[in-house]
């Protein structure tokens, strides 16, 4: 099991930032890969069923990694919030995040995500809790101006099914997500990555399931193939436990506004492998958008 993170003392060095980077471009590939298995496994069930299964199994690992050793001390005012925050950050962002793929191409709906970084610095900016630097704003109108590239695109294809909607719901949970991350911010200093992962998820899996009961009640489980139950597990084990640890590692060690510029590595990697497994071929003008993207996160972080 991974140890619990350490607080750092005063400012970050520099070999804890660059394995923190690291760690940043690991978390966008797993996340990038799992618009495909996200679109895949709510084939193979319904995309609330497919959201609660992966919830439950992430709340489970995250459980077993926090509580079974020995309790991380938090103080139930900060549990209560952790536990609220999660029905923001992992109920409505994952049903929204879920319900919009399922209805949309993988590859675009991981470029609409890439929004997220300019909600998340807006709302810190309003809050006071993170500084953006000229540059960091270059960096992330650049970012903008990729989403525009891939939008534009969009509207020059024709794509079977409620493509506006499913892109509407993913941008509505980007926004979802930016507040939730916003306002985690704070408890990234107190409460250790694994113990905060674990309040959070068990909030957002317990409304999850509470919401989808009537559908997993009825579900032919029989019917699932080895694959959706291995894009569960991805979904859940990877993308949900794995990427989020180190998610928050960030929010707590570079900040929010940063550790959400790498994000927008995700439709990089989501391009190529939504090619690959689906057969979404990137246009000309998704392409564009992908290296202003990709730079906007290089000029912010530069």
């Amino acid at each position: 099991m991974p140890p619990a993170l350490p607080e750092p003392a005063g400012t970050p060095s520099r070999a804890a930032i660059l394995a923190t980077d690291a760690s940043l471009v690991l978390m966008a590939i797993i996340w990038g890969v799992n618009f495909s298995v996200v679109k895949y496994g709510a084939a193979q069930m319904s995309p609330l069923v497919f959201n609660s299964g992966r919830l439950l199994l992430a709340a489970a690992a995250l459980s077993l990694l926090a509580f079974v050793p020995r309790p991380a001390p938090i103080v139930r005012r900060d549990a209560v919030a952790l536990l609220l925050l999660g029905v923001l950050g992992n109920g409505i962002y994952q049903w929204l995040f879920i319900e919009g793929v399922s209805r949309t191409r993988a590859g675009d709906a991981a470029l609409v995500v890439a929004a997220s970084p300019a909600f998340i610095a807006l709302i810190s900016k309003l809050r006071g809790v993170d500084r953006v630097s000229a540059r960091g704003v270059g960096g992330i109108a650049l970012s903008i101006v990729g989403i525009g590239f891939v939008v534009y695109s969009g509207s020059r294809v024709v794509v079977r099914g409620a493509s506006v909607g499913g892109d509407l719901l993913v941008l509505a949970g980007s926004l979802s997500w930016a507040v939730y991350t916003v306002w985690l911010a704070p408890y990234t200093k107190r409460v250790d990555g694994i113990t905060l992962s674990t309040y959070t998820m068990i909030g957002g899996a317990v409304t999850l399931s509470l919401v989808s009961a009537p559908e997993l009640a009825h579900m032919a489980w029989s019917t699932v193939s080895v694959g959706g139950w291995a894009a569960v597990l991805y979904s859940g084990l990877g993308s949900l436990v794995l990427a989020y640890l180190f998610w928050y590692r960030g929010v707590r060690v570079i900040g929010p506004t940063k550790t959400a510029m790498y994000s927008n590595l995700q439709p990089l990697v989501a391009l190529i492998v939504a090619g690959i497994m689906l057969g979404e071929h990137p246009t000309p003008w998704q392409l564009v958008g992908a290296v202003c993207i990709m730079a906007g996160l290089v000029l912010t972080r530069a």
